[in-house]
């Protein structure tokens, strides 16, 4: 993933368990007819059950052996390496090749020169205990899509860097233009650190991760803790992604080798400065030289001994950075299991092999779990089972410098997605914890069922049991246990931030992201240190959570394609829809005032969503009720039923786009554009209000009723071929 946070290590999902564990196979499951339970156990058992730990454990060993980063001989070994299983397995398979845009650093120097001298180290140390920190072919610390340049001013301190601690900077009558900047790590993604600065006329972008956040302040740092220790630094890209992902050079279309490229100074991704990121070790004779207000509050200040001051100056530093920028090869890996009775209906599952370092937890301890899953498909194969719509499998490259490998591959094959695509369902690293999803909400039963049915492996609950007991654990009131218990299991929205981006934000496809983690505190994002010693030590030392992970991603991709009706469920969607409604009339009402942007329009749109959502239901139980044998006949009139619910999606998106960034198409949900990963929900709605831009935000809301009034017409559609059934 190209970042994390703690918060966000796992989704929140607040849930009840509404059928104990022991009689989870005799659940209703979405989509099926009561008397295919039976049918759906055996295969479901054999989807949880043949994923092996000891294979896990082997593929991760082979995998993580050397550095993996895109466009590398390790990235392409690592490809050739998951395709020749997915053949020995008797899949379809091959490596589907693009090329981007893809700066190697030539130069990384950050100096010191006044009051004192000091020559940043940038890099990081390999420790006897682990011997892939010392592999050959590592990347170094730096930040992809940097500008080149060769400054030098006077140094700020901005905190995170985020549009507020601007405000805050100017409250202090302090002005970045012309300086050097440096920010901590966190609160936004990493890019809009320095598109923010720029933005406000620094010069260079430091960014540091302060041990308040990810250090020894937390706990014990690696080696003999999971946190970062001293010189550990955060590699990854500062592409401007909420513009669009992907190759710079070729946004909207697929970067194929040799095709057509915009010239790089029409790019409209790259950042505009020099940044590159700095341990904390480097950052400190830094700070310390720094003068000026002391920060303003406990927010802006770390754990490092240090009185922390604003600036500027007197320190006084210079960063000197060169790359060498070249189109560089992506190397997908792409594996099918043809689906029997609908193979123009795809349910795609993929996860990214690309790594900075070696990447055992991020990314490929998901890809091996994708791998193991793909294997018990393979199985389950030689039952005589053939999945009734084509299953797709991928494993992505250069996901880590912008998601390239996932957006290059959907823009290419765009129009075929836009007819074929029925879910996209993206997995990506993976630890000990809980499981959780996030993305579409008409998906909500759907995830909640899955959850309720998954394993976890540290209590031998079901999985949804035990994301409840987490939940009330926190509890710290009575109020709080009640609020947990009204608002019941909930899915959170995607912004960005993974391989589901081009699926979900530009293509409308359905997605959902789904994985175990949030059990462990961990400090090695992005560093030499994540390697399969750490993951062994401190992540899945049985790899039972990656036997959990492919068993549970494996019954919801069978599910996917096996269901006679697709598992849609238009209420949930309307509820969830509806509560962001709320949201941004509370917004309108305190930002706008008397202009508050009249939301009535989205909210009759949502109320006629749910109305249709609830007829859609009671078709949906009439059908049910026909039984196996009853559907068996009806398969015809079923393919066009479920074209209709999985095409309900594609009805949101925006004909135009968003506002100055028109590759991003979904009405309902985008990443921000000063958030980088962190979702907007009625993003085009949303983010005018907060401009102040009433008329905008008007015009916003009339495209999202729009879109929604486009689904509601297509729910009642299907609706009516429900009831002809």
């Amino acid at each position: 993933m190209v970042e994390r946070y703690r918060s966000r290590h796992v989704s929140v999902l607040l849930g009840l368990l509404t059928v104990p564990a022991a009689l989870a196979a005799q659940a209703p499951i979405r989509g099926f007819p009561a008397d295919a339970l039976p049918d759906r156990a055996r295969i479901e058992a054999i989807l949880r059950n043949t994923p092996d730990t000891v294979r896990l454990r082997q593929y991760l060993l082979a995998t993580t052996e050397e550095p993996h980063h895109a466009s590398s001989p390790g990235s392409k070994a690592v490809a050739e390496y998951a395709l020749a299983r997915f053949k020995e397995w008797g899949l379809a398979a091959e490596i589907e090749e693009f090329e981007a845009l893809m700066p190697i650093p030539v130069t990384r120097h950050v100096e010191l020169l006044a009051p004192e001298r000091y020559v940043a180290r940038l890099t990081e140390p390999a420790i006897p205990e682990d011997k892939d920190s010392g592999d050959r072919g590592q990347l170094p610390t730096y930040n992809a899509y940097s500008a080149d340049g060769d400054v030098t001013g006077e140094l700020v301190y901005i905190n995170y860097g985020v549009p507020e601690d601007y405000e805050q900077l100017a409250r202090l009558g302090v002005d970045v233009r012309g300086k050097i900047v440096i920010a901590k790590y966190g609160r936004s993604w990493r890019g809009i650190k320095p598109k923010v600065a720029a933005e406000h006329g620094a010069i260079a972008c430091l960014i540091y991760s302060d041990p308040e956040d990810d250090g020894y302040y937390v706990g014990d740092v690696y080696p003999r803790g999971p946190m970062r220790p001293e010189l550990g630094a955060q590699r990854g890209s500062v592409m401007d992604m909420p513009t669009y992902p992907g190759d710079p050079l070729t946004p909207g279309w697929g970067g194929v080798k040799g095709g057509r490229k915009l010239d790089r100074r029409d790019a409209k991704t790259l950042v505009t400065i020099p940044v590159l990121p700095i341990s904390y070790g480097d950052a400190l004779p830094l700070l310390r030289a720094l003068g000026g207000p002391v920060a303003p509050n406990d927010d802006w200040k770390g754990a490092l001994p240090i009185t922390y001051h604003v600036g500027p100056g007197p320190a006084r530093v210079r960063v000197h950075l060169q790359f060498d920028w070249q189109l560089r090869p992506l190397y997908n890996v792409i594996a099918k299991i043809p689906g029997a009775t609908y193979p123009d209906q795809w349910i795609l599952q993929g996860s990214h092999h690309d790594a900075w370092v070696n990447g055992a937890q991020d990314p490929t301890s998901s890809a091996v779990a994708l791998m193991e899953m793909a294997r018990s498909f393979a199985e389950l194969a030689k039952t005589g089972w053939r999945p009734q719509r084509t299953l797709v499998f991928a494993l992505w490259d250069g996901e880590e410098w912008g998601l390239l490998g996932s957006t290059e591959w959907g823009e290419h094959h765009a129009d075929e997605l836009r007819e074929k695509a029925v879910l996209y369902l993206n997995t990506d690293s993976y630890g000990w914890g809980w499981l959780g999803t996030q993305g579409s909400h008409a998906l909500r039963t759907f995830a909640e069922q899955v959850t309720r049915d998954a394993n976890d492996p540290k209590s031998g609950q079901g999985a949804l049991e035990a994301l409840a007991a987490r939940a009330f654990s926190q509890a710290k009131t009575v109020q709080d246990s009640t609020r947990i218990r009204e608002r019941g299991y909930y899915i959170d929205a995607l912004g960005s931030g993974s391989d589901y981006t081009v699926f979900l934000d530009h293509l409308t496809v359905a997605s959902l992201n789904m994985g175990y983690g949030g059990g462990q505190e961990t400090g090695i994002y992005h560093s030499i240190y994540d390697t399969y010693d750490f993951f062994v030590r401190f992540l899945d030392p049985g790899f039972h959570y990656g036997k959990a992970q492919a068993g549970a991603v494996g019954v919801a991709l069978a599910r996917l394609a096996d269901a006679p009706v697709l598992p849609w469920s238009f209420v949930d969607a309307a509820k969830t829809y509806g509560t962001y409604v709320s949201e941004l009339d509370s917004l309108a009402a305190k930002k706008l005032g008397p202009n508050r942007t009249d939301l009535t329009a989205v909210r009759r749109a949502v109320d006629g969503l749910a109305e249709a959502g609830r007829a859609f239901d009671a078709a949906y139980e009439r059908v049910m009720a026909l039984g196996t044998r009853g559907l068996a006949g009806k398969r015809r009139q079923l393919e066009a039923i479920n074209r209709e619910i999985y095409l309900t999606e594609r009805d949101l998106a925006a004909p135009e786009g968003l506002p100055i960034r028109s590759w991003f198409r979904h009405t309902i949900y985008a990443p921000g554009y000063y958030t980088g990963y962190g979702v907007k929900t009625m993003p085009g709605v949303r983010e005018a209000i907060e401009l102040d831009r009433p008329e905008e935000a008007r015009a916003q809301a009339a495209i999202v009723a729009a879109g929604v009034e486009r689904m509601t017409a297509r729910v009642r559609r299907a609706t009516e071929l429900l009831g002809a059934l």
